[in-house]
């Protein structure tokens, strides 16, 4: 049993690492806020939660300590990082920030459109 719980554990410990890193990588190499707005939201948020799951499941497995504290922050993250991030990005583009020059699309310009004409 004890075998197959450190491959569990080092498992979700490693995904959760490599989430990690494409979320550095990602805050790096994108052109602009609302794109490692993106990265940072969605793939950090999975690897901080893969990391934690390895520790819930290390105390849970080998140690017998069933932490509840665990779950719920992998709860918190799950509920608030894209919230978050989308909070950000949306903040961001009120605020002015310019999109990336190759951007295809703008769908938040054309909702603001559409409200600000109910508004009249």
């Amino acid at each position: 049993m004890t075998v197959i719980a450190n491959i569990l554990i080092v498992a979700a410990i490693s995904i959760g690492t490599i989430f990690v890193l494409v979320t550095a990588i990602g805050l790096i190499r994108l052109p602009d806020a609302f794109s490692r707005a993106h990265a940072a939201s969605k793939s950090a948020t999975l690897g901080v939660m893969c990391i934690l799951l390895g520790v819930f499941f290390h105390f849970w497995l080998n140690e017998g300590n069933f932490n509840s504290r665990i779950l719920l922050g992998i709860l918190f993250l799950f509920v608030t990082g894209p919230v978050g991030g989308h909070m950000m990005g949306r903040a961001a583009y009120l605020s002015g920030v310019k999109l990336w020059d190759k951007t295809v699309r703008d769908d938040l310009a054309e909702a603001l459109k559409k409200k600000r004409e109910r508004r009249k």
